[in-house]
């Protein structure tokens, strides 16, 4: 899906922004996205901090998006950590922020890619749990199933979800 979205956005000529990941990381992606789509404008980058964001960390980053002219902002910041940020974000921004997950590492040359085969059938979690088991089996074997549960609840109008503002309890601190 990155991939596309990068691709999309050469051809219109839309400006992105990468977001997150590490300076390393960042660099080879960019790079490697230059070279595949050359007409790829890319307006910023920005590391992660790897901490939470403190008082008015969310409107610096915005205005620091803002700034750049970009369009589109590629968030890499690992789950859950880049779900909070673009739902934290989406007051700050008039644009479209995407959690893409391990897409720099994997683009950057920094992970191994799956076997088609794999990719085709939608199973490159199983292929990143076997290369980090350490890491993710948690995610995958015990909040994947709770999350589908969650997901069946809501489908069938046993439980409706209620996003942190709107319960109430604003999302004061994410990941940066």
């Amino acid at each position: 899906m990155t991939l596309r979205v990068v691709a999309a956005a050469a051809a219109e000529g839309l400006p992105i922004y990468l977001y997150g990941s590490t300076p390393e990381t960042l660099s080879r992606f960019s790079a490697a996205l230059l070279s595949a789509y050359p007409g790829l404008k890319i307006a910023g980058s920005e590391p992660s901090k790897f901490r939470l964001s403190g008082p008015g960390d969310a409107a610096e980053i915005a205005a620091r998006i803002q700034s750049s002219g970009a369009r589109v902002v590629l968030v890499g910041l690992g789950c859950p950590r880049q779900e909070l940020f673009v739902y934290a974000m989406r007051p700050h921004l008039d644009m479209p922020l995407l959690a893409v997950g391990a897409a720099f590492d994997y683009h950057a040359g920094q992970l191994r890619k799956p076997p088609a085969w794999m990719q085709k059938r939608g199973l490159e979690w199983l292929w990143r749990l076997g290369l980090e088991p350490k890491r993710l089996w948690r995610r995958y074997l015990l909040l994947n199933p709770a999350y589908l549960a969650r997901l069946g609840a809501q489908r069938t109008k046993l439980w409706k979800a209620a996003p942190p503002s709107a319960a109430g309890t604003p999302l004061e601190s994410f990941p940066v």
